[in-house]
């Protein structure tokens, strides 16, 4: 059984180094430790924070959590990250992810996420990325295993619409035919 996140939230962490630092915040449910001191959870909130990459992620997941291979749910909403970082990809067991109020401009990082078997929950608002227009449905587009976006859940019509205007084929032609035939 696994048990309540292990919350580095509120931390001013800029690194993940520095997270080694610290003590989890404690909340309602205990924090349960194994035999090695390491936490029995499946969760990390890293959470308002001024991190800008995750630099050495494995390693401080590593040391806080009994299982780091099962991490299931990471929020790392409120920094200051800009770009889907590679070793997030390697997380294959990682259903949510909060990735909201950073700084990640370029739209197309989404798509590095596809690799995520199990990912449902996603939330991107709040980045740079927004003025981009459309950004939901090439989420949805790229990533047709989500049930949620950004806190709403993915309508089976958003599904058909992406399918529709956000195949690889479509992206930047104009699909009306031309009138002069």
């Amino acid at each position: 059984m696994y048990g309540a996140p292990v919350d580095l939230s509120f931390k001013c962490l800029s690194s993940m180094t520095d997270a080694l630092t610290e003590e989890p915040n404690q909340g309602l449910r205990p924090l349960k430790r194994n035999a090695e001191k390491k936490f029995c959870s499946r969760s990390l909130r890293l959470n308002n924070n001024i991190i800008t990459d995750l630099s050495g992620f494995n390693n401080t997941v590593s040391a806080f959590l009994s299982e780091p291979s099962q991490l299931a749910w990471v929020d790392l909403s409120f920094n200051d990250i800009s770009h889907i970082d590679p070793v997030l990809v390697e997380l294959k067991e990682l259903r949510v992810l909060y990735l909201h109020g950073n700084s990640i401009c370029n739209l197309s990082e989404v798509d590095k996420l596809g690799a995520l078997p199990f990912l449902h929950t996603l939330t991107l608002h709040g980045n740079t990325m927004e003025n981009e227009g459309s950004n939901r449905g090439y989420v949805i587009a790229a990533l047709p295993h989500l049930k949620k976006l950004d806190f709403s859940a993915v309508t089976r019509q958003e599904r058909i619409m992406a399918q529709v205007w956000h195949r690889p084929g479509n992206r930047g032609k104009n699909t009306r035919k031309n009138q002069d035939d």
